[in-house]
């Protein structure tokens, strides 16, 4: 169990950072901490437990949960404030491996829209190897879509997750301080 501000959490079970050629900057935090959210947003959407009463300001209520709130997570950072360098994502990859994770969540995204012929892109060749062992690859699709061809890293041994918006649109009503009202909606 790790400690996290003075509560336990038994969703983490290790947490790893690499920075080979230790390029920090004087803003990075030295260690496996999220210092952005977004490592903690996909762990949520991943494993994050159930949780009652959830609504979009007090409209839509219900329960929110993860995909697999069972699941556990093993903490692999290797991306800071002068971005991820390939060498540790492979460092990373290794580890994630001869550790015997059954999934390896890699939100990353590359800079700019490439297209790599199959084993010509490091990414593909780490995610090959970890399948090869038996360990499904989930890729970020990145945030450049839904136009064709947004994604860079495609082979068919990856899964690639986008983000999508839901088809519900919630309607009420805003009073303001002079009595007039409003239906607004939200979608």
């Amino acid at each position: 169990f790790i400690k996290v501000n003075n509560f336990l959490c038994s969703k983490i079970i290790g947490a790893k950072y690499y920075n080979i050629l230790q390029n920090f900057t004087e803003d990075d935090m030295i260690s496996p901490r999220d210092t952005n959210g977004h490592g903690s947003h996909c762990a949520s959407t991943v494993a994050g437990n159930s949780v009652n009463s959830v609504s979009l300001f007090g409209l839509a209520s219900g329960t929110s949960r993860g995909g697999v709130p069972s699941a556990r997570i093993a903490v692999y950072k290797i991306c800071w404030n002068k971005g991820c360098q390939v060498i540790d994502m492979l460092a990373a990859f290794d580890e994630a491996i001869d550790d015997g994770v059954d999934i390896i969540s890699a939100s990353l995204e590359s800079p700019s829209i490439q297209h790599f012929p199959y084993f010509k892109s490091v990414f593909d060749v780490a995610s090959f190897y970890a399948m090869r062992k038996g360990i499904l690859t989930s890729q970020a699709a990145g945030n450049s879509g839904p136009s064709l061809y947004t994604m860079s890293y495609h082979a068919p041994w990856l899964l690639s997750v986008a983000a999508t918006t839901f088809d519900r649109k919630i309607v009420t009503k805003v009073q303001l301080g002079n009595g007039v009202v409003y239906e607004v909606s939200f979608v």
